[in-house]
């Protein structure tokens, strides 16, 4: 290895990379790799860990191997050293034999400066053989806490790393990570077997990003309004299944905004044509599972949303840390609900003892963050090792609790309560036990170590397990207790913890929040009319320009729009075209077509009355009957006969013509003369046509009283209505 002057460091940086000055650690993290050391490297996202193991690649000779656990990360990487004119390739289940021939000879004359592997890729014996032959001269572990089976994305393959290692040679190692705590660090270096590594920890504070946790309740509503505010904005949108994520960027595409999925099931062209669509702006918004991110460098994603509850603090953590990357606005926020963390209990029935045991702990730290109404930050940095002082938050507003202060109790004695029950129980025991303890609880686990005849056994025996969970999770936020890293769960006194026993002083908590009863988590999924009835005043008004608008351009007022229309204007109070096209029984052609004075008429009345108007309370939702939409328009197109349609879509032919009724009154043209003239003669047409240009209503009863029915039946009438409307209204 070799010693590099400051100045040539400087030098390549700028050359390279475009950087006129290092950030945080990165250049003595740099000279710790030049000179041969192995390096632990801890530092949030986007504060440019990839660097850290980039530059020095440059700066030796030979080849770096840097193992990464997703295909989509490393060709983003590559594809970023390439446009830098960095010759650095991937080796993985994607390449074809001649792509991986071509990269083993490059590797082995010395071109590539960085190889990129898989770690299954690594463990096979052909690729051992190939890396023992070429000059390594260092080995860089992305991602490293997925070594740990206490980190949020454990992988057992990440834990033979080390004897594969061994085998190509006495390499240095450098491990870098965004989300360590203190006990996945530990399982880290230990595994790596790299406990004198230099560590190099950066604060996990990121000042530019905004937490924020909604309960879930009316989620998809939510999810519209807070996207449309920041209309035109790069976001990324996690959930936790496949089906969801596919469901969402349904939704959100049919609500007109840019919206693409990205998950493991889709194929692998489309998904990553998604993520460049992504990263070169022809789509905003990204609807992701976890597989999405890692490494991805986009720095100007202003949201992160969680639609469904992450598994662990962890994987929220670095997911949240995709926004904002450039130090400006990141808003991060999560639905919350605790049916999410009964589900996810549930997946992990089926995992060993060990790892379902585990889980539940993350899942458990997951739901007190969301719970809790102690400033968010200040958890989070806890839960990394980190100290916090929330007045910083508290004064910037940087997270919701801190925004929207909770109701807050006298918290003096309750703590002594729970130091005590530490003390008295030879800080050997976690949460639950000492919840249990002190409520009295006179269960087998507290009896046979004869704690129900402690001092402290009972002492809070008047309040609930979750309050005194609560109260035992802010005294650790307090620093009076701390987590014991070797035994999980564990919780030990702290100097800070003997001195307030001693001396107990006044200290304020805050009261958890309450998400017991949060309702519907999501809409129904039909287009139902809105809840609040509309405004009787502003209907009226609509329903005068109507007839106005009719009477100007020779038509009955029901073709211009239906009553349950206007009702819906006069609730929603649309602004645009945009919104007016949301209203049920108005598509794009009919908003076009005569919107524009009721848009007028709307706004003037919102101006004139100082009314204050709720964004997108009425949204479109994707869906079996949007498929079914579009099937019937494109089997009309395509002059298919309608008893035929109703077969090949499963439904009876009344259910067609309900349908072929919607989408016309909808806005869409249906171009229905193949059938109907098939069926009724020219003359029949013409008079139900004349019939319906001057009736002041569409009522196919009055129809069939006036025409007769001996002449048409209701489904003769309905067809033709739906042929006038097609042609007059849309």
């Amino acid at each position: 290895m070799i010693e590099v002057q400051a100045d040539a460091l400087r030098d390549k940086l700028k050359e390279v990379f475009g950087y006129g000055q290092f950030r945080g650690n990165q250049e003595a993290i740099i000279q710790n790799i030049l000179t041969g050391q192995n390096t632990f490297v801890i530092m949030p996202t986007g504060a440019g860990k990839s660097l850290c193991y980039q530059l020095p690649a440059l700066m030796l000779d030979g080849t770096a191997i840097v193992i990464s656990p997703l295909i989509a990360l490393m060709k983003n990487q590559v594809d970023q050293l390439n446009a830098l004119g960095i010759n650095a390739k991937f080796l993985n289940s994607t390449l074809t034999k001649a792509e991986m021939n071509r990269v083993r000879r490059e590797t082995l004359d010395g071109s590539v400066k960085l190889l990129y592997v898989a770690p299954e890729s690594l463990t096979k014996q052909d690729n051992i053989d190939f890396l023992r032959q070429a000059q390594i001269n260092f080995v860089a572990i992305d991602e490293a806490h997925c070594i740990s089976e206490w980190g949020h994305d454990f992988r057992p393959e990440y834990r033979r790393i080390k004897e594969i290692i061994k085998q190509l040679g006495s390499l240095p190692i450098i491990a870098l990570t965004a989300t360590a705590t203190p006990k996945v660090q530990n399982d880290i270096q230990k595994n790596l077997q790299m406990e004198d590594a230099d560590l190099f920890k950066s604060s996990f504070n990121r000042e530019n990003l905004y937490y924020e946790v909604r309960p879930k309740k009316q989620a998809k509503k939510q999810l519209i309004q807070f996207v449309k505010q920041h209309k035109g904005k790069s976001g990324i949108i996690y959930c936790l299944s496949r089906k969801k994520v596919e469901e969402i960027a349904e939704f959100l595409k049919v609500n007109d905004v840019k919206a693409a999925p990205y998950h493991a099931g889709l194929d692998a062209s489309i998904r990553m044509k998604n993520q460049d669509d992504f990263l070169n702006e022809e789509v905003d918004v990204i609807v992701a599972t976890i597989a999405f991110g890692m490494g991805i460098d986009k720095p100007d994603v202003r949201f992160v949303i969680h639609y469904d509850t992450p598994k662990s603090l962890e994987g929220y953590y670095q997911e949240t840390g995709r926004a904002g990357r450039d130090g400006l606005e990141g808003l991060c926020l999560m639905f919350y609900s605790p049916n999410d963390i009964d589900k996810l209990e549930k997946f992990n029935k089926d995992k060993s003892v060990t790892e379902r045991d585990n889980a539940r702990l993350l899942l458990q730290e997951m739901a007190a963050y969301s719970e809790s109404a102690v400033c968010r930050r200040k958890q989070l940095l806890n839960y990394f090792g980190e100290q916090y002082d929330s007045a910083q938050c508290h004064s910037q507003q940087g997270c919701d609790n801190c925004k929207f202060p909770r109701e807050q109790f006298e918290g003096k004695e309750l703590i002594h309560t729970v130091l005590e029950a530490a003390q008295q129980t030879e800080e050997r025991f976690d949460m639950s036990h000492l919840s249990d303890v002190i409520r009295g609880e006179e269960n087998q686990y507290v009896v046979s170590y004869n704690h129900n005849s402690l001092p402290v056994y009972g002492k809070g025996n008047t309040d609930t397990d979750d309050h005194w969970r609560s109260v035992i999770r802010q005294t650790i936020l307090n620093n009076f207790l701390q987590k014991d890293i070797d035994n999980v769960g564990v919780l030990k006194l702290t100097p800070k913890g003997k001195d307030f026993l001693s001396n107990p002083t006044s200290l304020m908590l805050a009261k958890d929040r309450d998400f017991s009863n949060l309702g519907e988590e999501e809409e129904p999924e039909a287009n139902a009319a809105p809840v609040r009835s509309h405004d009787e005043a502003l209907f009226q008004i609509l329903k005068a320009l109507r007839k106005k608008v009719a009477h100007s351009k020779d038509l009955p007022p029901y073709v211009i729009f239906q009553d349950p229309s206007l009702e819906e204007m006069a609730t929603t109070y649309p602004k645009n075209q945009d919104d007016l096209v949301k209203i049920n029984g108005v598509g794009r052609g009919k908003a076009e077509k005569f919107g524009r004075p009721f848009l007028d008429a709307i706004q003037k009345y919102v101006e004139e009355n100082d009314i204050v108007t709720a964004d997108d309370v009425m949204i479109k939702t994707a869906g079996a009957k949007s498929k079914l939409k579009v099937s019937i328009i494109q089997s009309i197109d395509r002059k298919i006969a309608l008893e035929e349609i109703a077969d090949l879509n499963k439904i009876s032919y009344d259910e067609l013509l309900d349908e072929m009724e919607n989408i016309c009154f909808a806005g869409t043209r249906l171009n229905l003369d193949y059938y109907i003239e098939d069926i009724l003669d020219e003359e029949r047409i013409d008079d139900a046509y004349d019939y319906f240009l001057e009736a002041e209503s569409d009522d196919i009863d009055m129809a069939l009283d006036e025409l007769g029915e001996d002449d048409y039946s209701e489904d003769d009438l309905r067809l033709i209505r739906i042929k006038f409307l097609s042609e007059y209204a849309n």
